[in-house]
């Protein structure tokens, strides 16, 4: 019996896509690390192709350049004063989507299943006898005749109750989330880039809600010393600020978002990699970074316990695995009987995407 033998992998020429394709998959991962800089992303590929020779003598960096103006992923005036386009920023949403759920595919009309049967939506192969009350819609005519013919005959054609049975439906159930996205200082701090990780986990959510989901609402907030709304457009440009982490704003922003949305599916999910060391009071702020301040813990657990009584579910995703920080969010996870999630940089798409698929599920 001959085994297996193995040799070196020597890619082809067009391995990976033509020239423009392979360097505009570099092109998008720079845009989301340069916040949306064009200028900034092209001089990076510039010393990467320095250094790596990404281009050769039949396309160079130049056509590179050209090719993302003609086909309409940069616009600008000629002069090194590039914006990203619209069609730009929904390509850098479709590279995330494929790097953090890529193996998601899109299918069906963009509801979620839920695990119990009865007057839903979607039909079902089940069938069943009829039961009152059931709508006329759900009587499968098919079986129903079928039955009839069996059990009265055919030569005299009569149709009973008993005879009928009904396709089953199953419930489709929409969703509300908002995602909260940590934008602290401490998201840079000892030289580790957080941000870029979490717009990307962002932008692949929103890319996934629209394609996949599109009857559910996604809403994204940051929060910093304050709390604010922003765009999905906004996403690729978000950067790190001089903040302090008021926890508290972000999830009173967000819980006056979900109060507006109508349907019984209500999750947070909250990216943070530090503990919560600011409020405001007035117009005024209060912080305290130096360790987990009670009076701002009290705070952030009595929005935990908000939450809880108004059916919504917090789930933390940590970037962080300090001891002392672990045992806050244990804390507060308990208190709104949400989920908590530790994670690296490079785990917390799989983490969130779970998170999401799951709380999809779970009412009616």
């Amino acid at each position: 019996m001959k085994g297996l033998r193995f040799s070196k992998y020597v890619p082809g020429e067009n391995q990976g896509g033509n020239p423009f394709e392979k360097l505009l998959k570099i092109f998008l991962e720079l845009l989301t690390i340069t916040s949306g800089n064009v200028s900034e992303a092209l001089e990076w590929m510039n010393e990467v192709d320095r250094q790596y020779k990404l281009t050769n003598d039949d396309y160079g960096m130049g056509d590179f350049i050209e090719d993302l103006k003609n086909k309409g992923y940069i616009q600008g005036d000629g002069e090194n004063n590039f914006v990203v386009s619209p069609k730009g920023e929904q390509s850098i949403r479709k590279k995330s989507l494929d790097d953090i759920f890529g193996k998601i595919k899109k299918s069906g009309p963009g509801n979620h299943n839920a695990f119990v049967a009865g007057q839903g939506d979607e039909p079902s192969p089940d069938i069943r006898e009829f039961q009152f009350g059931d709508r006329m819609d759900q009587i499968s005519m098919t079986d129903s005749i079928r039955n009839a013919q069996l059990n009265h005959g055919i030569g005299e054609f009569f149709l009973t109750e008993n005879d009928l049975e009904v396709q089953e439906n199953e419930h489709k159930t929409q969703t509300s989330s908002v995602l909260m996205i940590d934008i602290s200082h401490s998201m840079i701090l000892y030289g580790e880039d957080r941000i870029t990780p979490a717009k990307k986990v962002a932008m692949a959510l929103a890319e996934l809600i629209t394609t996949k989901y599109p009857k559910d609402t996604l809403d994204i907030i940051v929060f910093g010393n304050d709390a604010w709304q922003i765009q999905l457009a906004d996403l690729p440009y978000l950067q790190v600020g001089p903040y302090h982490t008021n926890t508290v704003a972000g999830l009173e922003l967000a819980m006056d978002l979900l109060r507006r949305r109508k349907n019984k599916n209500k999750q947070i999910l909250m990216i943070t990699d530090g503990k919560p060391t600011c409020i405001k009071e007035g117009i005024s702020y209060y912080k305290n970074s130096f360790g987990l301040d009670r009076k701002i813990l009290n705070k952030t657990f009595n929005l935990a316990a908000q939450a809880r009584k108004l059916g919504i579910t917090v789930t933390t995703f940590m970037i962080a695995t300090d001891p002392y920080l672990k045992q806050f969010v244990e804390d507060f996870t308990q208190i709104n009987n949400g989920k908590a999630y530790y994670s690296s940089l490079q785990g917390l798409g799989d983490f969130v995407l779970q998170d999401f698929q799951r709380n999809r599920k779970k009412k009616l």
